[in-house]
C-alpha cells in the first residue's frame, strides 16, 4: 500500500529514506550519499549542535556556506520526489510549495550570518528553518493563483 505522507516524513528524517521505501534504490542511495557528503562538508551536524546550545556565533564561524547552500535544494527535492513517487502530488503545480520552500531556505542560509530579527541573530540553522514557513505559504499561494488563472482561461475558451 502506498502512503505518500509516510514517504514524505521518512524523507524529512533523512533524504533518501523515502526513495528506499518507494523501492527506488539507486535514487535512495544517491540521496543518502549526497546528504552525508553535503552534511559533512558543511559541518552541519556540528552547527546544529552549537545552535541548539545557543552558540550561534560559533555555529556561523564553523559553517561552510559553499556547501550548506546545496542542502535546501537537495532536501526539498528529495522530499518532493519521495512524495510524488509514493503516489502524492498528482495535482498540477503541487511541487510549488517544495520549490518555494527550498528557495526561501536558501535565502535564509545566505542571510543567516548577519540578519537579526528583533535583535536576535538566529544563525545558519534557525533562520533557514524560519524561512520554510513563508516559502511553503508562497508556494501554496502561487499554486492557487495559477490554478485560478488557468481555470478562468479555460472558461473563457469554452
Amino acid at each position: 500500500m502506498s502512503n505518500p505522507i509516510e514517504k514524505l516524513f521518512w524523507s524529512i528524517a533523512l533524504p533518501g529514506f523515502g526513495q528506499l521505501l518507494n523501492k527506488k534504490y539507486l535514487k535512495g542511495f544517491l540521496f543518502v550519499f549526497l546528504e552525508i557528503l553535503v552534511n559533512t562538508q558543511a559541518n552541519f551536524n556540528t552547527i546544529i549542535m552549537l545552535s541548539f546550545h545557543g552558540e550561534i556565533e560559533k555555529a556561523i564561524a564553523l559553517t561552510d556556506y559553499q556547501w550548506l547552500m546545496f542542502y535546501p535544494c537537495l532536501y526539498f527535492f528529495a522530499m518532493w520526489d519521495a512524495f510524488k513517487d509514493g503516489g502524492g502530488g498528482s495535482e498540477r503545480y503541487s511541487f510549488l510549495p517544495f520549490v518555494f520552500a527550498a528557495y526561501f531556505v536558501t535565502v535564509g542560509c545566505i542571510y543567516s550570518p548577519k540578519l537579526k530579527i528583533f535583535g536576535v541573530l538566529f544563525g545558519p540553522v534557525w533562520l533557514p528553518m524560519l524561512f520554510v514557513i513563508p516559502g511553503v505559504v508562497a508556494g501554496f499561494i502561487i499554486k492557487a493563483i495559477i490554478k485560478k488563472f488557468t481555470e478562468q482561461k479555460k472558461q473563457a475558451l469554452d
